[in-house]
């Protein structure tokens, strides 16, 4: 065991924390915990243990062939799921210095946030939700996946503060620390601007269409956007056991959210595929619902143990990345030599 003056190197780095971090952080030492009991390491934080596991699992890894927008677009440089962790992830850690808060809980939330996404974006989520029982809805699967899906049903065992900044990483959901809020909020930020990219890419938009009720306030640009939303959010909450914007910035974020729904997440263009795409998902859930013994083994378990099917082969589709999804309706549905060809 790594050891310095009878205290092993974690425990140096938690007295640090109570040293330099704000009295609203979140202490790596006053968490409340994982579900199961096990060894502290000698090195690492509990937090920073959690931000490693989560980007060491399988989840993590497949969020870079899940759609973020745009389904199969034409070109190396539109946002995957991965991406736009990434992006959230920087974001939020750059809020969380600047206010002293524990950048590890925040970076783990962030990387968490959106295990539980569907193939296809949006729209995977929009069938499964309407086809299983009980509904759907990703941040609560991403939940799922780190307590249950991961490692074979063994979970990652993350702390209480994690899995609660992930499950309320959405506008409506109210994160227990101040870390979860900032990633609540570097997640809007960070879509927002990232799809303007993406859509002036594709030519659906031009930085000229964005209202200038909002331009004047946010800025003219990706760049000075993102400056202006990140300053505004430390600017207002230092000093606070809160995080914040002020109302002007906040308005005017919310507005331009508001835009991009009604001219880009709804834009033909945009989701000419969408679709197909449902109708690839709708099919698979039918198909596995009345062939669970196809399912993989350890989808397979999950009913064994008392999962309702239909849950079990939603836990199972929503783990899908799209090519694996695409590529799994094309093995049921296409004669094999005409595959190959």
């Amino acid at each position: 065991m790594l050891q310095d003056s009878g205290i092993t190197i974690r425990e140096r780095f938690e007295k640090r924390e109570h040293e330099i971090l704000s009295p609203y952080a979140a202490f790596s030492d006053e968490s409340r915990g994982r579900s199961r009991n096990e060894e502290q390491c000698d090195i690492r934080p509990v937090y920073q243990r959690d931000r490693d596991r989560i980007l060491h699992c399988k989840a993590f890894r497949r969020l870079k062939q899940k759609t973020q927008v745009f389904l199969a677009p034409r070109g190396d440089h539109y946002r995957t799921r991965l991406t736009h962790t990434l992006e959230v992830s920087q974001n939020a850690r750059t809020i969380a210095k600047a206010l002293r808060l524990n950048e590890e809980l925040t970076e783990a939330i962030a990387l968490g946030h959106d295990l539980g996404h569907t193939p296809y974006g949006h729209c995977g989520e929009r069938v499964l939700n309407k086809l299983c029982p009980g509904g759907f809805a990703h941040n609560k699967q991403s939940v799922r996946v780190v307590e249950l899906l991961e490692k074979d049903g063994a979970g990652l065992n993350l702390t209480y503060e994690v899995r609660d900044g992930i499950l309320n990483h959405q506008t409506s959901g109210n994160p227990s620390t101040l870390e979860g809020k900032i990633v609540r909020f570097s997640d809007k930020i960070a879509y927002i601007n990232s799809d303007i990219d993406d859509s002036i890419r594709a030519h659906i938009l031009k930085e000229e269409d964005i209202p200038t009720e909002y331009t004047k306030i946010l800025g003219n640009s990706i760049r000075t956007r993102l400056n202006t939303l990140i300053h505004d959010i430390i600017q207002n909450s230092e000093g606070k056991n809160d995080i914040c914007m002020s109302d002007e910035v906040y308005r005017a974020l919310m507005g331009l959210r508001k835009f991009m729904f009604e001219n880009v997440y709804t834009n033909p263009a945009a989701k000419a595929e969408e679709k197909k795409a449902e109708n690839v998902v709708q099919y698979l859930f039918e198909y596995y619902c009345g062939h669970i013994n196809e399912l993989p083994e350890e989808f397979y378990n999950l009913i064994i143990n008392g999962t309702d099917k239909e849950r079990a082969v939603c836990d199972y589709i929503a783990c899908m990345s799209d090519m694996f999804a695409t590529n799994t309706f094309k093995q049921l549905n296409i004669p094999r030599t005409w595959n190959i060809l």
